[in-house]
């Protein structure tokens, strides 16, 4: 009798204990950084998860400044993110990398691109948490390849892809399904005010674009 009575307190005690969230870490710029606000991507998510009634199962934090570029992301990681002991980190970042280089005459070159996002996957690793890749949406939203630097962009997504692939990371492919969105909903071809409110950060549509997708890969992450 005494071993059932403790079989059914142990029981009860595993059944309604607290269970540990998810912590999310979005790791990224002022994309990231305004996901966030009210109407952002990640306020977004975190109705949706709401809705869904998996709010028990997930906490989600932004970490995204302005202005990053990938070797910004790995000089402040572990203040801003492996401090923090997450169990997921997505990574969305590269847009300033490729954007400065017209903007300001900086950027980052893709060999140091490549090499910076290996260490910050290599960090992360090492702590213990899973890593989401995403790709960069876009640089003006024109659809037949005349945005300015679309070739680079295609170039640095490529990069991410190829990373992720030789790490096995899963990959949000926003520039893939912004490209698709886009020939579907921008028939005038326009650089911007579909997705994009200045041809990079996103509009409302955009926010959701972008939380619809990540959304779906966050909860198939084994």
């Amino acid at each position: 009798m005494k071993q059932v009575l403790t079989f059914a307190i142990i029981f009860f005690l595993v059944a309604f204990m607290p269970q540990k969230k998810n912590k999310v870490i979005f790791f990224g710029d002022s994309i990231t950084q305004a996901g966030v606000q009210p109407g952002g991507y990640i306020t977004r998510i975190d109705s949706m998860c709401k809705v869904e009634k998996l709010s028990d199962r997930y906490e989600f934090v932004g970490a995204g400044i302005g202005g990053n570029k990938i070797y910004d992301l790995y000089l402040r990681m572990d203040d801003d993110v492996l401090a923090k002991n997450p169990d997921i980190v997505l990574i969305y970042v590269g847009v300033n990398d490729v954007w400065h280089k017209s903007m300001y005459g900086t950027g980052t070159d893709p060999d140091k691109f490549e090499r910076f996002y290996q260490a910050v996957i290599n960090k992360i690793k090492a702590k213990g948490s899973k890593i989401i890749m995403a790709t960069p949406a876009a640089i003006g939203e024109k659809t037949d390849f005349s945005n300015e630097q679309d070739g680079d962009l295609n170039k640095y997504c490529n990069i991410i892809r190829e990373i992720a692939k030789k790490n096995n990371i899963p990959v949000v492919d926003l520039r893939k399904g912004l490209l698709e969105f886009n020939l579907q909903h921008n028939p005038e071809n326009k650089e911007k005010g579909i997705l994009t409110s200045d041809r990079v950060h996103l509009n409302a549509a955009g926010n959701q674009f972008v939380a619809d997708a990540m959304w779906t890969v966050i909860k198939e992450l084994k």
